[in-house]
């Protein structure tokens, strides 16, 4: 890679801090960010520090990637996370829930999310309402847990 990148004049190095800048990424046409998250909840809310109070990882520059992509000319921002998990039990446990574990951090708020994808396939939440966003999260979420998810929409009220 750094052989690639060696004097290569289509190829600019620098600094973190000069990129992670929404500006700056949005100046880039077509710019599509792919981020990492760790759970979601059915309003659109994306966890992608911790699971409950265990911190995992930070913040990255994921909340800068996924605002300055969306404000890219073309750009799209893509949430991506495997649909289920095992808890320290052995229990397969849902990704995409109806809310966070508690003490789960959010890293980017759900008014900012675009695409959210899994291996069930991917939404676009962006302008959405909160019925609309939970429809579309229990449609890429484990078949198994769909209907439970269905369930407790409806009960809190989050889907009608």
């Amino acid at each position: 890679m750094y052989d690639f990148c060696d004097r290569n004049e289509m190829i600019h190095l620098g600094r973190l801090s000069q990129f992670l800048k929404p500006h700056i990424i949005a100046a880039n046409d077509n710019f599509v960010s792919l981020n990492n998250t760790l759970q979601v909840d059915l309003t659109g809310q994306a966890c992608s520090e911790s699971l409950g109070f265990d911190q995992l990882s930070s913040t990255g520059g994921q909340l800068d990637f996924v605002r300055g992509s969306r404000f890219s000319k073309n750009g799209k921002s893509i949430l991506m996370l495997p649909s289920t998990f095992s808890d320290a039990e052995g229990n397969i446990k849902s990704r995409i829930s109806a809310e966070l574990i508690p003490g789960g951090v959010v890293t980017t708020p759900r008014t900012d999310i675009q695409y959210v994808a899994t291996e069930y396939g991917c939404v676009n939440l962006w302008g959405k309402s909160v019925n609309e966003r939970a429809k579309m999260l229990i449609s890429i979420a484990h078949p198994d847990f769909r209907a439970d998810l269905t369930a407790r929409a409806k009960k809190e009220r989050i889907m009608i």
